[in-house]
């Protein structure tokens, strides 16, 4: 009888707070995960903190901390409450990263002020290449030699001798020669540059490859030229050719091809780009 009084009438002894943290920090007593899930199913039962915390959030101490690498311990002395010490570092083992300090933030159960308190003693570490030792262990890659291409002649080269210049291909090697056929000849390296679909990227690259040689130039006699054999000249625009046959036919054989200047329309950039091309013999 005594037994069954001692049972169910006395209160069953507490263990101390103490012992429970110390289990709690052995494993032997599990905390609460602090997810959803839990938080759910016990909404309605209340947490108290073990009586060595209270006491020891009076003697909190502030330190830089990688909280990557920070102990349980060392969580603890930064004021952290044990249940936020618990979801810290089941979230770690599951291989979560702190990559800034403001990741504090988004600890659901870590006050917002005292993650802000926390955040200027974050020191992160960086973390390490997998590929940095990969990289400095690999021999130099050795440079190829740079190609000597000879330097050409714009009026003199054929397609061949363009593709072989940096970013020529068929197609621009064609346009260029084309170009140059339907001119009579460059008289200018810069006339290369005009080519339709040139980009200037590419003819800054071969622009000091390029020689010219003016003296092959073929002119046009405006005495005897016929307005088509006019237009056909990239240069010639079928208003002025038009200006030029009827000036021609209104005052006679042009005498020099400065007399071009006498066509209203005719600008005097636009005869000094196109008067290589003219003759009057």
């Amino acid at each position: 009888m005594p037994l069954v009084f001692y049972r169910y009438f006395l209160p069953a002894p507490q263990q101390p707070a103490d012992a429970i943290v110390l289990e709690e920090a052995k494993g032997l007593v599990p905390f609460k995960a602090f997810d959803s899930s839990w938080q759910n199913n016990n909404e309605h039962t209340a947490w108290k903190e073990p009586a060595s915390y209270n006491r020891a959030v009076a003697a909190v101490s502030y330190f830089t901390f990688d909280p990557n690498t920070a102990s349980e311990a060392d969580w603890l002395r930064l004021g952290v409450k044990p249940k936020t010490v618990a979801t810290i570092v089941k979230y770690r083992s599951k291989g979560g990263k702190f990559r800034q300090p403001e990741d504090l933030l988004k600890i659901f159960s870590l006050p917002k002020d005292q993650a802000k308190a926390l955040i200027p003693y974050v020191v992160i570490a960086p973390a390490a290449s997998n590929n940095s030792f990969r990289r400095d262990s690999l021999p130099a890659r050795p440079t190829a030699p740079a190609k000597n291409i000879a330097a050409i002649d714009i009026n003199l080269a054929d397609t061949s001798q363009w593709i072989a210049l940096p970013g020529i291909g068929s197609k621009l090697a064609f346009r260029i020669v084309n170009f140059r056929d339907k001119l009579g000849g460059f008289y200018s390296i810069d006339q290369v540059g005009e080519t339709y679909a040139l980009p200037d990227s590419t003819f800054q690259k071969i622009k000091s490859r390029l020689r010219v040689n003016g003296s092959g130039i073929r002119a046009i006699n405006i005495n005897t030229a016929t307005v088509e054999q006019l237009k056909m000249h990239p240069y010639i625009k079928w208003n002025i050719a038009n200006a030029m046959i009827q000036y021609r036919q209104q005052h006679g054989p042009y005498q020099s091809v400065q007399d071009l200047q006498k066509i209203a329309i005719v600008t005097p950039e636009w005869l000094q780009k196109v008067a290589p091309y003219f003759t009057v013999q």
